[in-house]
């Protein structure tokens, strides 16, 4: 890990918040909703497909969860209004998981029938290793509810991940899998980068070789490298994976993908919660940071 980029998440927490909003703002759309249909418009304008979420997670009350519930609701109207190719992201505990499962379950289900209303999609983020069970199992309880619009996301460096994919291969599950970025225990997640690197490739091709959907999110070269030549060994149709990335970061490599011919989707987040957002990204990966500061002072 580079110490300039801690020194950087270190700095910009001493700042005031219109200090770090140039920075949040790199990598986020903005704080309303029409803010995240312009930047997707440009981004479909570049041949990019997107998926936007909602800032805000670990809700309190019932009534920020159903409120949750609404502005995500409001982002799949949108996107079928302005015609995007973008899709939803959401966070359990945004919804409610850590007040009552079953009360979160209603509260993404109506999320999720409004989506499939529309043909469109739900991805069910993955957060802390607090929360990964009662995910997976949420997940799957839609499926079986016959909600194939939804996926899930598993994270390479957890110890469990392994196990977690055989059970999803059998269900042909659509899986963004990342490398994972909360700050978790040794005993339950892989610490060295290059053993995150050797487990995320291993269950990629677990993935691609069990004929799931792929989402590959990552902005390593490495990592992107290994696709690639699982894509070719597998003799893939572009159809059948994509690569993910977030708003903001590494730019010239996403344009580099697409210009390959291959498909991409931009994570795009948007909302009142940017500052909270933010500086927990920038904690949980000074590398976010350190590339959000190399491009403002690039200008780029």
């Amino acid at each position: 890990m580079n110490p300039l980029n801690n020194v950087i998440v270190l700095t910009l927490q001493l700042f005031p918040k219109g200090f770090v909003k140039p920075f949040a703002m790199r990598y986020i759309a903005g704080e309303h909703i029409e803010d995240a249909v312009k930047l997707v418009q440009d981004l479909n304008s570049k041949r990019m497909m997107a998926t936007i979420d909602v800032l805000g997670e670990n809700v309190n009350t019932k009534e920020e969860a159903i409120a949750s519930s609404k502005a995500a609701e409001e982002v799949l109207h949108m996107i079928d209004k302005s015609k995007l190719n973008a899709n939803l992201s959401i966070k359990l505990t945004q919804f409610g998981l850590n007040i009552d499962e079953n009360f979160c379950y209603d509260n993404v289900k109506r999320v999720m029938e409004v989506a499939k209303s529309y043909g469109n999609f739900v991805r069910i983020d993955m957060e802390d290793s607090s929360t990964t069970t009662a995910t997976l199992n949420t997940y799957e309880k839609f499926r079986a509810a016959g909600f194939d619009n939804t996926g899930v996301v598993i994270q390479a460096y957890m110890r469990r991940s392994e196990s977690d994919i055989k059970r999803l291969i059998e269900m042909k599950a659509s899986i963004r899998l990342c490398k994972g970025i909360y700050i978790e225990p040794e005993n339950i997640a892989l610490k060295g980068r290059d053993e995150i690197r050797q487990n995320y490739v291993k269950l990629l091709n677990m993935l691609l070789e069990g004929k799931c959907r792929v989402g590959i999110a990552t902005h390593d070269d490495y990592l992107i490298n290994a696709a690639y030549d699982s894509i070719s060994r597998l003799k893939l149709q572009k159809s059948e994976y994509e690569f993910q990335m977030l708003y903001g970061v590494r730019s010239d490599l996403r344009d580099k993908i697409v210009s390959e011919g291959h498909r991409l989707r931009v994570y795009v987040p948007f909302g009142k919660h940017w500052y909270a957002y933010s500086i927990r990204r920038f904690k949980e990966n000074p590398q976010v940071a350190g590339y959000v500061f190399k491009s403002i002072l690039l200008g780029k």
